[in-house]
């Protein structure tokens, strides 16, 4: 069975125009205040509050600071407030002072930390709207401040690997897994040496019947970009698990490759033995595979490659594939065990290419480079990729599409939440991100699992962040005048609420208006982001909007402003916003 790339390479930007994002600012320099003194355990101060006062007492005399013991630190340590003590030397007459104590074991200044998570300095940044956008994109900045994936090696089972700078140091040694050395392009079988030798065809039906010339893909290295990218390095695009390590394991060549060599490369990524070929020395705990092929059932080599994958702890995630029909038709997408990922537009529905159905379970950002006959690469998915049309060439970036792409972002996903819980099973992983999903806020006729992916959501959730407290409801019964083809909002201010809003928020509704179809209405959150709550319809002649909406806000600040926001798309019928409400 030969398999090929889940992706559509995209026409090339016309203007390959970049926008620099600015450099990151530095962090602030902030006086130290407080000291913490940690005693030895044999002493009293270690232990007794009251030692401690007396023992911070006796350090105020001797240094003429008027110093006070303020609380017991977890771990045992002693805080204690410097006063007026705000001079580096008047701190380092305190802290000495403590240091020449036989009982003090160490001294250390209580410096301030600072969120990590800065906007990327890399300079196409900017195109990378499958991150940041609220509407379509995957809210990846909102992990970075607990996790960018370190101490995690993601398995790129692919085409090989295009030498690239914005790849290189997070890259390392993996394997070439094709056995023909036609295929392979490379003089041999299996060998050490992942590098992409070019999947180009040069005639019509060369790989069988129906199959087109076509240049290189580059399409392992594309996939490597969007997971793992060097970040914070002004240069092209920024990876989603950017901490974490990319392993290329080459399966794909000439016309694709075959399912006995994409089953070793599974078991020797994740650990396991595969005979004549040494161990795997960095195994990884997430395996990408943006690959496929027609097949009504999952064959047994895969599954029982994915299966010991599993067993040996990595998380295995499949593009469900692009041929707009069912993913059940399709392998690996129809393997059990493994994470089946859908793709989705820059507008948040399903990519007009994308499979679909009951088997996928999740879907992330495959993009759309086209809009019928427009060409629209700015809605692709920007990463890493190589000039050459057959061998290797400059290194370069451009947009592609496909469940290719979408599958990268579920896997830097599955790092990003191996990397902050080192004891997180696959099924573990998978139950995750799947229940911290979002409502697309497009359409998916047929099915595209729980929904998109969302990174920051996903994270917190395992790692035991803020949790939101019942805060009642906030409304505003306001009139505001709805004019034909114009935009209007109207806000409430909500206070009181403790951390995130809630994954059931509730939206009450009253719109008075003849002809409801030509209403569009979004909820906006406190940072702007837009949830789309009723879209337009020519079909919809009745009047008013009355409904309460479920919103997963879970991601959101409770506290803020929100905006019912409601825009009219045609002429000839106007209204207003009677009344309208959140309720936490």
């Amino acid at each position: 069975m030969a398999l090929a790339p889940q992706a559509t390479p995209s026409p090339k930007p016309a203007v390959p125009a970049s926008q620099a994002m600015n450099p990151a600012a530095p962090l602030p320099s902030a006086p130290v205040e407080k000291v913490i003194v940690t005693y030895k355990t044999s002493t009293a101060e270690a232990t007794s509050n009251t030692a401690a006062k007396n023992d911070t007492a006796e350090k105020a005399a001797k240094t003429g600071e008027k110093l006070a013991f303020e609380r017991r630190l977890a771990g045992g340590s002693a805080l204690v407030d410097l006063g007026t003590a705000t001079t580096k030397q008047d701190i380092a007459e305190v802290m000495a002072a403590f240091r020449a104590d036989p009982a003090v074991a160490a001294v250390d200044a209580d410096i301030r930390a600072y969120p990590m998570a800065v906007t990327p300095n890399d300079t196409d940044y900017a195109k990378q709207w499958d991150l940041f956008e609220p509407t379509g994109g995957m809210n990846v900045p909102g992990a970075w401040d607990k996790t960018t994936g370190s101490g995690v090696t993601v398995a790129v089972i692919d085409t090989g690997y295009a030498a690239h700078s914005d790849l290189a140091a997070n890259t390392i040694s993996g394997y070439d897994f094709i056995s023909s050395s036609t295929d392979a392009r490379d003089g041999g079988g299996r060998d050490g040496d992942p590098k992409d030798e070019g999947d180009w065809n040069a005639t019509d039906g060369e790989c069988g019947t129906g199959s087109r010339a076509g240049n290189s893909s580059w399409h392992g290295t594309h996939v490597a970009g969007t997971i793992g990218a060097v970040t914070h390095n002004a240069k092209g695009v920024a990876g989603i698990a950017y901490g974490a390590k990319v392993q290329h394991v080459r399966v794909l060549g000439k016309c694709g490759g075959s399912s006995s060599d994409i089953a070793d490369a599974i078991t020797w990524a994740s650990g396991g033995t595969v005979p004549g070929v040494p161990v795997n020395p960095t195994p990884a705990k997430v395996i990408n595979m943006s690959l496929g092929g027609a097949s009504s059932t999952c064959p047994t080599v895969y599954q029982n490659a994915i299966n010991g994958a599993v067993s040996r702890g990595s998380t295995v995630v499949v593009a469900a594939g692009n041929s707009n029909t069912n993913a059940s038709g399709f392998t690996p997408a129809n393997c059990s065990n493994i994470i089946n990922v859908a793709s989705t537009n820059r507008a948040g529905g399903r990519s007009y290419y994308s499979n679909y159905g009951t088997i996928v379970d999740v879907a992330a950002p495959g993009g759309e480079t086209r809009n019928g006959t427009v060409s629209t690469p700015e809605n692709g998915i920007h990463s890493t990729l190589n000039s050459g049309t057959t061998t290797q060439s400059l290194e370069n970036y451009q947009p592609y599409q496909g469940t290719s792409m979408a599958a990268p972002h579920i896997a830097g996903l599955a790092a990003l939440l191996k990397s902050a819980k080192s004891t997180l099973t696959p099924a573990e992983i998978e139950s995750a991100i799947k229940a911290n999903a979002r409502p697309l806020p497009g359409t998916c006729t047929g099915g595209c699992g729980t929904g998109i992916a969302d990174a920051a959501k996903t994270v917190n959730a395992v790692t035991g962040g803020t949790t939101p407290a019942p805060g009642g409801t906030f409304t505003n019964a306001n009139n505001v005048t709805i004019a034909d083809n114009a935009t209007v909002t109207s806000a409430v201010a909500v206070t009181g609420v403790t951390g995130y809003a809630p994954a059931t928020l509730k939206v009450d509704v009253d719109i008075k208006h003849t002809y409801r179809g030509d209403l569009v209405v979004d909820l906006v959150a406190p940072d702007g982001s837009l949830y789309r709550l009723k879209n337009s319809s020519s079909s919809d002649a009745a009047d008013n909007v009355l409904a309460t909406y479920t919103v997963n806000a879970s991601s959101e600040v409770a506290n803020g402003t929100w905006k019912l926001q409601v825009r009219d798309i045609a002429s000839g019928d106007t209204g207003y916003i009677d009344s309208w409400g959140l309720t936490f």
